[in-house]
């Protein structure tokens, strides 16, 4: 990162495209030179804002929250010259009221577990002051291949935005794209840096995880991983084939150095019934994960995943979509081998079963099974879709495959859009309700019902791009 502030502070006419004395361009009456300010003013500016009512409504008399929250943020991407561009963002977040959100549940004693997240969860009591620098990197492209290098967002199965809160999770590192080819292509990267969702700083590889809440050990014990894990970075690496058409074939590799390996591969097909004017497609994932070393830690107690731990999972797709709907049937299953583990600071799971407001990382033994249906305006200016899922996991006290003491459960989540035109072009409204319920024994204890099941979460966001 500093390599890069030194280039950009150094050696601006780079960066920014200053030209030399023989290259000359008619910007003006006042000269013909190229300079900096003109760079700029001939640059992509945007603006963008969010303003984001979350609630949550538990269980008869465990805590119910609120809050509305909203934020604002500029960017700008250079000219290339030869190649080279400039990328910058930044943004800032405000409370506009809540409920006492950074106050446990009196029943319980837990913590707010979706709210706080609009905010920064590392200072519960700050919602105010809050602001990130969120981009800033140098991008050359050459043809259809290009490489990052400073802070940026990548978007694989280990590490994704996560677009649920205010603002979503950034990367920094070097990431390279390579697609000359439409039917063979290649990206990857080393990220050694990461500022996840729902914080306003940036970690290293290793201090990142264990930011949100670490669960307990395998034996039944409350992690004690966050602030000990050491890994200098994670190495993502993927290849796309297409053999032939509408086939699609990704391999994905996720290399967490001192921690563990995990390695996805996924399998897309599509087909026209050109009789009933719909498209069928076909989803298969198959993923494996295993510890590498001592998992992050050698002393036990302090690691992210046990020594020689290792997990399986397979999630299938079969769907039908047109112009206007879209239909499908998903199912996952993760072995009983182990807890599948990817920390939730990075993203979210990559399986055709995920649901926004749960996620089955951190378990094992888990059978999924998910039905959703989208539809489309004729315009594209309204979407919404309806989605059930149910979620069999292993007992609470199952604490080898059940890391967040979450019992089986079911879900159903409505989804709706609306893209507003004329004077308000650039506003996206937004919804998400989400409700939970119990499937499984909670042995009478509120502490696996607050917050996990019985509980409704609704979402309303406004959008603005420019």
């Amino acid at each position: 990162m500093r390599f890069l502030l030194i280039i950009i502070f150094i050696f601006p006419d780079i960066v920014f495209g200053q030209v030399n004395n023989d290259l000359h361009i008619k910007m003006n009456n006042e000269g013909d030179s190229l300079s900096l300010k003109s760079h700029f003013l001939n640059a992509a500016w945007s603006v963008q804002s969010r303003t984001f009512f979350m609630s949550t409504l538990n269980e008869g008399s465990l805590k119910d929250d609120y809050t509305l929250a909203t934020g604002a943020g500029i960017g700008v991407m250079t000219d290339p010259f030869h190649g080279f561009q400039l990328g910058l963002n930044g943004y800032f977040t405000f409370e506009l009221f809540s409920s006492d959100i950074e106050l446990p549940d009196s029943t319980t004693n837990s913590p707010n577990r979706y709210e706080i997240g609009l905010y920064d969860l590392t200072t519960p009591g700050n919602t105010k002051n809050l602001d990130r620098l969120e981009e800033l990197y140098l991008k050359y492209t050459y043809s259809k291949s290009s490489v990052l290098f400073g802070r940026f967002n990548i978007n694989t199965p280990f590490m994704n935005p996560q677009d649920g809160r205010m603002r979503f999770t950034l990367e920094e590192g070097a990431w390279l794209s390579i697609r000359q080819s439409d039917k063979i292509g290649l990206n990857g990267g080393w990220i050694w840096s990461v500022s996840p969702r729902s914080t306003m700083n940036w970690y290293s590889t290793g201090r990142s995880i264990g930011l949100y809440s670490s669960g307990v050990t395998p034996e039944g014990t409350k992690s004690n991983y966050s602030g000990n894990v050491s890994s200098e970075g994670i190495a993502i690496a993927n290849v796309f084939y297409k053999p032939f058409k509408n086939w699609k074939i990704n391999f994905w590799n996720g290399f967490v150095e001192n921690v563990m390996n995990t390695a996805m591969l996924e399998i897309y097909t599509e087909r026209k019934d050109s009789k009933r004017k719909i498209d069928i497609y076909h989803g298969l994932i198959f993923l494996h994960q295993d510890a590498i070393n001592y998992g992050g830690n050698s002393n036990q107690s302090k690691t992210y995943i046990s020594k020689g731990a290792q997990s399986n999972v397979i999630s299938v797709q079969v769907g039908f979509k047109n112009k206007k709907f879209n239909s499908n049937i998903n199912y996952t299953h993760i072995t009983g081998d182990g807890r599948y583990l990817m920390p939730r600071e990075w993203g979210r799971e990559p399986f055709y079963t995920f649901l926004p407001r749960e996620r089955n990382e951190g378990f094992g033994n888990v059978h999924a099974l998910m039905v959703k249906s989208a539809y489309t305006s004729p315009k594209g200016k309204f979407k919404s879709s309806v989605a059930y899922g149910y979620y069999k996991l292993p007992d609470i006290k199952n604490y080898r495959l059940n890391k967040y003491s979450i019992a089986s459960y079911h879900q159903i989540d409505y989804e709706g859009s609306f893209l507003f035109s004329n004077f308000f072009k650039g506003f996206e409204l937004r919804s998400l309700i989400a409700y939970k319920f119990n499937a499984g024994e909670n042995y009478d204890n509120p502490k696996y019902i607050y917050n996990k099941v019985n509980m409704i979460n609704f979402n309303l966001v406004l959008d603005f791009k420019l």
